[in-house]
């Protein structure tokens, strides 16, 4: 498995982002594996990430003012737009994983036919969607989200230990 990439991503005047960076695993799951929604959903519970679900990114800017969220390549591949208007826009694919900040701005730019992404939230979060510029009441909400205890990846081993523990 190869280490977390971190990108630090500033607030744009609408998407907040967070002051945590964003998490990119490439190749967090191996290509030999057959069902890769399976092993991510096992991974992410093994690693206490639940509520998980299986579809795509939207196509529209938003973020979770409430929760961090992971991001499972399962198949297929998407030109991803993470951190709004000011932010990156990378390539994933088969077997890479995102760990999304709460508040930071994700869109799907385009994507495979076959795009397939399991998405989870640390176990006792629940998830918001906001698709508008972000208000007093979101960025409040954003500094109340804890810091989940395991790495939705790596557990008790790099990642957000390295990353987020020490922000």
């Amino acid at each position: 498995m190869a280490n977390a990439q971190p990108y630090y991503l500033k607030d744009d005047g609408t998407i907040p982002n967070n002051a945590l960076p964003m998490l990119v695993y490439p190749a967090a799951i191996d290509d030999a594996i057959a069902d890769r929604a399976n092993a991510f959903e096992q991974l992410f519970a093994q690693n206490g990430w639940g509520h998980s679900w299986r579809n795509g990114i939207y196509s529209f800017p938003h973020y979770h003012s409430t929760a961090h969220e992971v991001l499972g390549i399962a198949c297929g591949s998407a030109r991803v737009r993470l951190g709004g208007d000011a932010g990156v826009v990378l390539e994933v694919s088969a077997g890479d994983a995102v760990l999304l900040p709460a508040g930071v701005g994700h869109q799907n730019m385009g994507a495979s036919a076959d795009l397939l992404v399991v998405g989870a939230y640390p176990q006792g979060e629940d998830w918001d969607l906001c698709r508008h510029a972000r208000s007093q009441k979101e960025l409040a909400h954003i500094a109340a989200v804890a810091l989940p205890p395991l790495d939705p990846v790596s557990g008790n081993t790099g990642g957000i230990n390295d990353y987020w523990t020490n922000a």
